[in-house]
């Protein structure tokens, strides 16, 4: 037996929980080709495949009930942390929000084959209060699916495996340096496409103390809210604001003077939903459309301090 299948033979049960475990975190760590390896190993090498599949599901359950556990006592806060720190464009907290509404707790069930859904969903199961039980009966499934599925593969095209993994063992230590340079290159291609979802919504903001300007000054500007409808049930907005997804654009924006002062606001990191947003309404004529700055925590963090009054609610019409 050559030195890299009797190195994954013999571990292979701890490569494949401390991969799973650390890729269902969060980390950038491709897990599911080590399942195909574990299920190419499985019909020519002997392994146990039922161990595989049990810790590559008690894997994923460890860390989905982390991100639940997380998501139930910090909520919001810690969505917005798992974006800020995810190599996925900025925008994957909304389009979870949209999901799991859409779906429920079941879309746990296919949460890990969608890219960035699968870290943001358990916290936010935990946020919307799914319950412990039924929770657990989601993730367990959903493991089980993703991992079979990954082992399938492995199974079935087990011959193609073992020829990448002899081609491997032919290059001796230069495959360490071809795994990293391929994991290097994914992470560069993922941090690309982050800045350039933040530069495409590279537009200039408006701070709430130029809200609370137009607000005092008597210009009533129209405050759209941008987010979601999960995000709408997890988090009070701004009193009177307009809600961008109740209505169609174009039916919206048809019964909007363009000379009024529009200010769009989100609750995602770097506000970029309100940013596209208020790239529609420039691209509509509205030339004084501008996303607010700190999107609803720049807002409440104005009430909190106690500088935000009846005086500065805005007005919806």
């Amino acid at each position: 037996m050559s030195q890299l299948s009797h190195l994954i033979h013999v571990y292979g049960v701890l490569i494949v929980f401390g991969t799973v475990l650390l890729e269902q975190i969060g980390l950038p760590i491709p897990a599911f080709p080590v399942l195909i390896i574990a299920g190419a190993l499985a019909v020519d090498g002997g392994a146990n495949w039922p161990l595989y599949l049990a810790v590559s599901v008690l894997a994923c359950l460890i860390s989905d009930y982390f991100w639940f556990r997380a998501g139930r006592f910090y909520g919001k806060r810690i969505l917005r942390l798992l974006c800020k720190i995810s190599l996925s464009p900025d925008s994957c907290v909304s389009q979870t929000e949209d999901n799991f509404s859409r779906w429920g707790a079941k879309s746990l069930v296919v949460a890990k084959f969608i890219p960035g859904f699968n870290t943001i969903a358990p916290p936010l199961a935990g946020a919307m209060g799914t319950t412990t039980t039924r929770f657990v009966w989601m993730s367990i499934a959903g493991g089980l699916l993703w991992s079979a599925v990954g082992m399938g593969l492995g199974a079935w095209f087990h011959g193609s495996v073992d020829d990448v993994i002899a081609w491997f063992e032919t290059l001796g230590s230069t495959a360490l340096m071809v795994v990293g340079i391929l994991l290097a290159l994914f992470v560069a291609f993922k941090y690309i496409e982050r800045k350039r979802n933040l530069g495409a919504a590279d537009l200039p903001r408006i701070t709430m103390d130029e809200l609370k300007v137009l607000l005092e000054g008597g210009h009533d500007p129209l405050i759209v809210d941008a987010r979601g409808v999960t995000a709408r049930q997890l988090e009070e907005g701004i009193p009177g604001a307009l809600v961008y997804g109740d209505t169609t654009p174009d039916r919206l924006m048809a019964a909007l003077d363009k000379d009024r002062h529009i200010v769009i606001y989100c609750s995602c990191p770097n506000d970029v939903t309100a940013a596209q947003v208020a790239k529609e309404f420039l691209k509509n004529g509205f030339h004084r459309a501008r996303p607010l700055r700190g999107g609803l925590d720049a807002w409440n963090d104005h009430c909190a301090t106690g500088r935000a009054d009846a005086a500065l609610t805005p007005k919806a019409g």
